[in-house]
């Protein structure tokens, strides 16, 4: 027997805070499948593709993502990753901190000091700017930024700033320098901005910033990362999985000590 925690959201899917579960030594995917054939038939829809899955504390895709094993006693959270926005912007909610995405369009006079600007201009707003090469899509975005949040939360961040944490998790490095000459922002290319603040200063740096902004994600660079990566077929076919070379991206950046 264990115990599934539901966290924020979840809890309205299943109208409790917490399962028993009389059984051991099943996979995350197996609990799933199960969850969603317990799930009362009225309540909210849970989206398990937007869910992060922690066992005893620690995030399970730094173990074996969804073939992760769920043994006798250990305690499983289910953390609802909460998002919404357009197609030039994304917003979702992450231990109760609002955190917004916008790609701005790059040029020569868009460098460092407009993010330092930024950070003068908007204090309460943590600030971190990635190349947006190295970000596919709103999956692999959004489970990068829970791990740091996680790590934060468990005290076991890459860097001492939360912001540096996950520009290093993007970078798959643990060396900060290194994850800024790789992810960093390189004008005149685009790069995807993340801000982490109250919801009333996001909505007023999005109009700030909407004329700078393009669509999110309108270039596929699952072949570059692949390649910068050296991440091979074999390995993205071991992987069951319709977001493979997310996974293993968010695996390499899970493990990261």
């Amino acid at each position: 027997m264990f115990t599934v925690k539901f966290v924020g959201g979840a809890k309205k899917s299943f109208l409790t805070e917490s399962l028993k579960i009389d059984k051991s030594d099943i996979s995350i995917q197996e609990l799933l499948d199960l969850l969603l054939e317990l799930k009362p038939t009225n309540s909210p829809k849970l989206d398990t593709e937007n869910v992060l899955i922690a066992i005893n504390g620690a995030d399970s895709s730094a173990m074996d993502g969804k073939f992760t094993k769920i043994k006798k006693n250990d305690l499983v959270s289910i953390i609802p990753i909460i998002h919404g926005g357009s197609s030039k912007k994304i917003i979702f909610e992450y231990s109760k901190k609002q955190i917004q995405i916008i790609e701005i369009k790059g040029n020569k006079s868009i460098n460092i000091k407009f993010i330092d600007e930024l950070r003068q201009k908007h204090p309460k707003i943590l600030f971190q700017a990635v190349s947006s090469n190295f970000i596919l899509n709103t999956y692999h975005l959004k489970k990068i930024i829970s791990l740091s949040f996680e790590s934060e939360k468990n005290n076991i961040l890459l860097s001492n700033k939360l912001q540096t944490d996950i520009l290093m998790r993007f970078a798959l490095t643990t060396q900060i320098s290194d994850a800024i000459k790789t992810v960093g922002m390189k004008p005149p290319l685009n790069f995807i901005l993340i801000a982490i603040g109250n919801k009333k200063i996001l909505d007023s740096l999005y109009s700030e910033l909407l004329p700078l902004s393009t669509n999110l994600f309108s270039k596929n660079n699952a072949l570059y990362l692949r390649n910068h990566f050296k991440i091979t077929k074999k390995h993205l076919d071991s992987i069951h999985s319709k977001n493979a070379l997310e996974d293993v991206l968010i695996e390499k950046a899970a493990i990261l000590v």
